[in-house]
């Protein structure tokens, strides 16, 4: 028998490269990446094209979620609204939070995997980005299996799969080390699509877990503070 089939959604970033080097191992892949009117949209493309050359994938598709950005109330859609710097120990919901985008990315996936018909689907949350995220917690995709087990044909069976949920970024690193993911490839910044301004939240996470596995973060850096 062959490989099951799976959609990978692939932001480009790092979280979504080493999720996609996981679903690799054990699956065919067909990969996802939504434009959603964010800052950095047409270098996260760029990362989104770059990897699936790496791992060989011809199956892709790119969809836009305008509407994300015409709503906004984010940072990434608004550039009225300045990215907040990094705040690594702070609880609050940080302002490049875009209201329920995972919910929106997550319905085009299960359309998409229906008609391939894929068994799973694979995302990059993380569950340390919770306190600022609440759609990156594991009860939320939990919530979401139900969803499509009541919104599909009767004999769909499609599975979220979350392989880094549970992981800090050190061990994201160390994992996508282990399965020599492309790093080199990705994109995290929020600010910039050049060279990464090492402030964002995603930049300081990102530098935090390169830190952590005493390991040098490839990407070309404005700062590169200590966040250990």
């Amino acid at each position: 028998m062959g490989r099951p089939l799976a959609v990978v959604l692939v932001s480009g970033g790092m979280d979504s490269c080493v999720t996609a080097a996981i679903a690799a191992e054990t699956n065919d892949c067909a990969f996802l990446h939504v434009n959603y009117g964010q800052r950095t949209e047409e270098r996260e493309l760029r990362a989104f094209t770059d990897l699936a050359g790496f791992f060989r994938v011809s199956r892709r598709l790119v969809i836009s979620l305008e509407h994300l950005g015409r709503i906004g109330g984010s940072s990434l859609t608004d550039m009225s609204i300045p990215v907040s710097s990094a705040n690594l120990n702070a609880e609050a919901i940080p302002t490049s939070y875009v209201p329920f985008r995972n919910a929106n990315m997550l319905a085009v996936a299960v359309s998409w995997a229906e008609v391939l018909g894929a068994s799973a689907l694979y995302i990059g949350a993380v569950e340390e980005d919770s306190s600022g995220y609440p759609d990156c917690r594991r009860e939320f995709y939990d919530a979401f299996e139900t969803v499509i087990a009541r919104g599909t044909k009767p004999d769909t069976r499609i599975a979220i799969r979350t392989p880094v949920i549970r992981m800090t970024k050190r061990e994201i690193v160390l994992k996508g080390l282990e399965l020599n993911a492309p790093f080199h490839l990705t994109w995290s910044c929020y600010r910039n699509e050049e060279r990464a301004c090492g402030l964002c939240d995603s930049c300081a996470l990102r530098l935090r877990g390169f830190q952590g596995a005493g390991y040098e973060d490839p990407l070309p850096y404005e700062q590169r503070p200590n966040y250990l």
